[in-house]
């Protein structure tokens, strides 16, 4: 009686008892997509080539293909074996305006212009990884269709924002109704992480990133000789008290026992003659904040603050504060019902839940409307040490491990799988 018992429950639970495996030639064929996409990288909006890859990929598998989703986004449908549920899955396709500085055979050479200069293009976050993953669960689940319901695969331009006047990214797919037509129930995606080593995954309930918003300064003060700076109001030497300022903030304002929260200048612009103290100046930044009440101080105390500083010194200065994505928020019930799925692919032992960092990612978007699954996949290299120093993201030198691929393709498939068969 106990062994038929048991027969019948690992019949009825179907594949979510099993992780999924994959084909040494599915891998390989993985391996060489993230090459090639890291190779010919596109900018924001720009994705023509990694989309039309993306799209002629799928058209191949049979899978319903729609294409110019927010200029470049890609959307593929594949249908199971039955009705059911909707799942989305995503992954992110742009690059960075970054020169790579590491010694591949796949390095990036592309150059390209970026708010008015030229600079070399790199996959320093790695989106070719997403889309590498994703075509590779796409090939996976087209195979046999073996499950209930509908999988969507969004290929989404623009995460890393825009370019300067135009529109794009999740929040413009979603207003062109991405999520519909089927409706989508849930959404899971994931980002690599050269911090985690390969074969792991991150994971966090709730808020797991922070809302982004962008600040631009703009100073006013009064230009004079470089040799006489009393006859000055120095637009420079206020952006430096401001800067100080905006940190009294974070140290004295909000309360980071609750959550964190980070002000950061990213751009200063004034002046152009070593012996002119300049007229003007701008100063750019972001805002970053994992709590709703933290980013309403934080926007107020700069309103306040910031022309109250510029004033001191005989200047004017006006802040403008724009909203970007906002909090990365995992549904808790979607998260405790899938993290097993993981678990049973990578071990327990391999599956951890962190704090939130202070990055932003427009996926939060997608969450907004429906439940979602967000986490983090390992990337670093198994043979690294924990304590050699990692290349991090944005950055010339970044750089994630191939095996990371293959771990990707699996966890995916096995969370769509689970995911469909557990709401059938």
């Amino acid at each position: 009686m106990k062994k038929q018992l048991f027969v019948f429950l690992l019949f009825c639970c179907g594949f979510s008892c099993i992780a999924q495996e994959i084909s040494a030639e599915l891998a390989q064929k993985v391996i060489q997509w993230r090459h090639e996409i890291h190779q010919n990288p596109e900018l924001s909006n720009r994705e023509f080539k990694t989309a039309q890859k993306v799209a002629d990929h799928m058209r191949g598998l049979g899978i319903e293909v729609q294409t110019g989703i927010a200029h470049t986004g890609v959307v593929g449908i594949l249908k199971g074996n039955k009705a059911g549920k909707v799942i989305a899955l995503r992954a992110d396709m742009d690059a960075l305006p970054v020169t790579e500085r590491n010694d591949l055979p796949y390095k990036s050479n592309v150059r390209a212009m970026y708010n008015g200069q030229e600079t070399g293009v790199m996959h320093a976050c790695g989106h070719d990884m997403h889309v590498a993953i994703l075509m590779g669960v796409a090939e996976q689940l087209a195979k046999d269709k073996d499950f209930p319901g509908t999988v969507k695969f969004i290929f989404q331009p623009a995460e890393e924002g825009a370019p300067q006047g135009e529109e794009g990214g999740a929040d413009m797919m979603i207003e062109e109704g991405v999520l519909e037509n089927p409706k989508v129930d849930a959404i899971f995606g994931l980002h690599i992480n050269s911090g985690l080593h390969a074969g792991k995954v991150s994971y966090r309930a709730r808020g797991i990133m922070a809302s982004a918003q962008r600040f631009v300064i703009n100073i006013k003060g009064k230009q004079a000789h470089g040799s006489a700076p009393w006859s000055s109001v120095d637009p420079i030497m206020i952006a430096g008290k401001i800067i100080d300022g905006l940190q009294s903030i974070i140290s004295r304002n909000v309360d980071l026992t609750n959550e964190a929260a980070v002000i950061s200048v990213g751009s200063i612009h004034s002046g152009i003659r070593f012996n002119i103290i300049p007229e003007t100046a701008e100063m750019i930044g972001t805002i970053r904040t994992l709590d709703k009440g933290m980013k309403e101080i934080i926007r107020e105390r700069m309103k306040s603050l910031v022309p109250k500083i510029a004033q001191a010194y005989g200047g004017d200065a006006v802040v403008t504060i724009s909203d970007g994505a906002p909090v990365t928020y995992n549904d808790p019930a979607l998260t405790a019902q899938m993290i097993p799925s993981i678990e049973k692919v990578l071990g327990k032992e391999n599956v951890l839940e962190v704090n939130a960092v202070t990055g932003a990612e427009d996926f939060s978007y997608f969450q907004q409307e429906i439940p979602g699954l967000y986490f983090f996949l390992g990337g670093a290299s198994p043979s690294t040490q924990e304590s050699k120093p990692l290349s991090s993201h944005h950055t010339p030198g970044f750089m994630v491990d191939d095996s990371a691929l293959i771990h990707g393709v699996k966890v995916m498939t096995t969370l769509t799988k689970d995911y469909l068969n557990q709401n059938d």
